[in-house]
């Protein structure tokens, strides 16, 4: 398995931001957040913001979404197939 870069980890999540429908937007960020919350534990909202480009007001979400992976993953999510 290849370890990633929080660098190529916001490119990805904003590459798959921009790929998405208009009305897709915030469930695609929740997605991405989820499938990458393992990968980004040692950042902050705040960093993660900065990093994919997003207003800081979707720091709460990160850390929502961050918070929920783990119940996620414990009721059976692989998060590889996100």
């Amino acid at each position: 398995m290849t370890v990633m870069t929080d660098s190529e980890i916001f490119n990805n999540i904003r590459n798959a931001l921009d790929a998405a429908a208009r009305n897709q937007y915030t469930a695609e960020l929740h997605l991405q957040m989820i499938k990458y919350a393992d990968n980004l534990k040692h950042i902050t909202s705040k960093e993660f913001c900065e990093g994919v480009g997003l207003r800081k007001s979707f720091g709460t979400e990160f850390s929502k979404m961050r918070n929920l992976t783990l119940r996620l993953k414990n009721a059976g999510l692989d998060v590889t197939k996100i």
